[in-house]
């Protein structure tokens, strides 16, 4: 722990380092939002089926500053959505919050010293449904929290197009419902809190207009612990297509790849065990984005 607060420490100084420029600053900030719907309704229909409805809303927000040799970059994603099949349980179907703060400093062309750190965690409880018996908790608020503090190296050989490299990064997971922590849930020990780890890090994040109102999103984490078998390399990639309309109607496809060693899935067997974790989200909906602004 004490070295996560060393890097904390570090991330903030740089940052002060940056604020204490008396020269004018520019900021870039936009915001943008989707609701999506969609419902099933069937009557007498021969091949089978199940009523439901389910909806799915995403918020995306940036401030971006960058005067001289001076960069900071600032966003923070959140989605949430549910599906009710008539005649069972509301179920969560997304549910994220992701912050990430990253501060640079220009040091040639396409390279910056930086520091990133990066907050990911959900709203609410999820639940296993299984078959006999009551539905169980799998995760929660901040159960599990991942927090990854980092110093390294970001190339931006194009625009749009950052690719962070880092050797000294701490990598934290919290785990704060009493009941998953003492069932020793993403790797805590039975009864612990938090789960630190110490490695490599490398982030590619690009985005990219395909076609007219077609804009794909994409981030890309690779974490390797040095204390906990680092050949275990966790995977966190996210691909999001916005496809939009006009002004307030938009379709969008997200797509999530997971893999941590040290969160355990049931298997068929009853046994725990690793797993590739994969979701898919698509929806048509009502969209608004709000202007991109710039402040000096």
């Amino acid at each position: 722990m004490r070295q996560t607060i060393t890097l904390v420490t570090l991330l903030f100084a740089l940052i002060s380092i940056q604020a204490q420029d008396d020269t004018t600053k520019l900021w870039k900030t936009g915001t943008s939002g989707d609701i999506t719907f969609s419902q099933i309704s069937l009557t007498n229909w021969a091949p089978g089926g199940e009523d439901s409805y389910s909806t799915n809303a995403l918020f995306n927000f940036y401030a971006n500053y960058k005067e001289k040799k001076h960069s900071w970059e600032n966003t923070l994603n959140m989605g949430y959505g549910f599906v009710k099949i008539i005649g069972d349980k509301l179920k969560k179907s997304t549910d994220q919050i992701d912050f990430q703060t990253k501060y640079g400093r220009d040091i040639g062309k396409y390279w910056n010293y930086s520091a990133l750190f990066n907050f990911k965690t959900q709203f609410t409880k999820g639940y296993s449904y299984p078959d006999e018996g009551p539905r169980e908790t799998i995760s929660d608020f901040m159960a599990p929290g991942h927090f990854i503090l980092s110093i390294g190296m970001d190339h931006q050989p194009v625009e749009n197009l950052s690719i962070f490299l880092s050797p000294i990064t701490g990598k934290t997971t919290a785990v704060f419902n009493d009941e998953l922590s003492d069932a020793g849930a993403f790797g805590v020990k039975p009864g612990d809190n938090f789960l630190n780890e110490y490695g490599g890090y490398v982030k590619l994040e690009y985005s990219t207009a395909m076609m007219e109102n077609v804009n794909v999103q994409t981030k890309l984490d690779l974490f390797s612990g040095y204390n906990n078998r680092p050949e275990n390399i966790d995977i966190d990639w996210e691909v999001l297509v916005n496809m939009k309309v006009n002004q307030y109607f938009s379709a969008n496809l997200q797509t999530r790849m997971v893999y941590d060693h040290d969160t355990k899935i049931e298997q068929d067997d009853g046994t725990m065990a690793p797993q590739l974790q994969f979701k898919e989200v698509f929806g048509v909906g009502i969209s608004y984005s709000f202007p991109e602004q710039q402040k000096n």
